[in-house]
């Protein structure tokens, strides 16, 4: 067994020599070092221009407006499908407590949806923020009670009169 290992070797071209670039004229890659003559690609550090560069023409995205905004801290909403809530007990209240516990909800800040892919057979109540219809129906169906949590940053007072002056 030793004798074959001492007489193994890496196959033809699995192992170069180090390309020792800029080593004198001899060696094939010395005075320009294998970059062709004169250029801005020759020179140092001889970067192409960046990806939106037009040849010193005014970039698209500089010719266009600029169009609204983005939410510097946007809530993620979390889709859930009713199938996932089969998974909890008969009876049992499926809250975000008991969504993240579950392991169906991660994240700080989140919104909870309820979509109605898959079958449920047991009686829930289930607290979210937004159900869709067929959701609300099967988990009705089911002998459920849907429960929608308000938003946090509702506008107070929607549907009173204002205040008398």
């Amino acid at each position: 067994m030793s004798d074959v290992l001492s007489r193994l070797s890496p196959p033809p071209g699995a192992r170069t020599t180090e390309k020792r670039i800029g080593r004198g004229v001899g060696s094939g890659l010395g005075k320009t070092g294998g970059r062709g003559q004169k250029g801005q690609k020759a020179r140092q550090p001889g970067n192409i221009h960046k990806l939106h560069f037009q040849g010193g023409q005014t970039p698209m995205q500089r010719r266009l407006p600029k169009r609204g905004f983005r939410v510097p801290f946007p809530i993620k909403t979390v889709a859930i499908n009713v199938a996932a809530l089969d998974r909890f007990d008969a009876g049992a209240t499926v809250d975000e407590a008991a969504l993240r516990e579950a392991r169906l909800v991660q994240g700080r800040e989140v919104r909870i949806k309820i979509l109605g892919e898959g079958e449920l057979k047991k009686a829930l109540t289930v607290s979210a923020h937004g159900f869709s219809k067929s959701a609300q129906e099967k988990i009705a169906k089911a002998g459920g009670k849907v429960v929608v949590i308000p938003p946090k940053h509702a506008q107070a007072g929607g549907d009173e009169a204002p205040p008398a002056s």
